[in-house]
């Protein structure tokens, strides 16, 4: 038979149970009521991927840095250009991986950058290398880029013979079959995509020096959204924090695939 004091405690016991049970309610719906943001990506591995529960380094820095803002993130992916058609008719608060230009101004805003560099450069045959060093002398070759993207700009200045595909590994392919005879991507990119998905044909293709240009990646908010503004502000002082924190450095030394 238990003792009063005993009995105490028992009678006490459904009471404490009950505050547990209204403070994890309490935390839960301070965890639910953070603001989502409709965020789009497109599939540009290993920096943004759907082969990754977390997206890829690209999106976890950036949920990270909402996070800190007090922000959360539902993350959905597009084809390149039906992405930015989307971003511009207002259909999405941001887009992950995105390269800065002045045309994509007008309807994006930029924070600080990911602290992701993509080296751009030209993949050609092993068989039919090219000396690319002189942007001007290519003017006879059929150069394989990505339709939308934002190219750098002495490429753009140099006013070379295009050929546009959906994505980089539609360009690789390209270049494979012969189609084009170099294919202007990010040096990652095409290392990834030769290792993933162009394993048996990794061998045909070579990365040429020097690259082009290096671009920093960046998360950018839709313009067209209201509050565009205060979101700019959270994700900059959460990148801030994960920059003092040395939390953004984890996450990038962490990443194999992005040293």
């Amino acid at each position: 038979m238990p003792t009063r004091r005993q009995t105490l405690s028992l009678l006490a016991m459904p009471a404490l149970h009950g505050t547990s049970q209204a403070v994890q309610a309490t935390l839960t719906t301070a965890a639910a009521a953070a603001p989502v943001l409709s965020i789009v990506a497109t599939e540009f591995p290993p920096y943004t991927t759907q082969e990754r529960a977390d997206g890829g380094p690209a999106a976890a820095i950036t949920r990270a840095a909402l996070a800190r803002g007090g922000l959360d993130m539902r993350l959905e992916f597009r084809p390149w250009s039906r992405l930015l058609v989307e971003l511009q008719r207002g259909l999405w608060d941001g887009v992950i991986g995105v390269w800065h230009s002045q045309q994509r101004e007008s309807f994006l805003a930029f924070p600080q950058p990911l602290g992701i560099a993509n080296r751009i450069g030209f993949m050609a045959r092993v068989t039919s290398p090219h000396e690319v060093k002189d942007l001007s002398r290519l003017g006879g070759l059929r150069i394989g880029v990505v339709r939308g993207y934002a190219n750098p700009p002495a490429f753009v200045q140099a006013a070379l013979q295009l050929d546009e595909a959906l994505d980089d590994l539609g360009n690789l392919r390209k270049l494979l079959a012969g189609r084009i005879d170099l294919a202007l991507v990010d040096k990652g990119v095409a290392a990834h995509l030769l290792r993933k998905q162009l394993k048996s044909e990794a061998r045909a293709l070579v990365w040429l020096e020097p690259s082009v240009d290096e671009l920093p990646l960046y998360t950018a908010f839709a313009r067209s959204r209201a509050g565009h503004e205060s979101r700019l502000a959270a994700f900059n002082k959460g990148m801030s924090e994960l920059q003092s924190s040395g939390q953004l450095a984890r996450l990038l030394q962490n990443d194999a695939e992005l040293l």
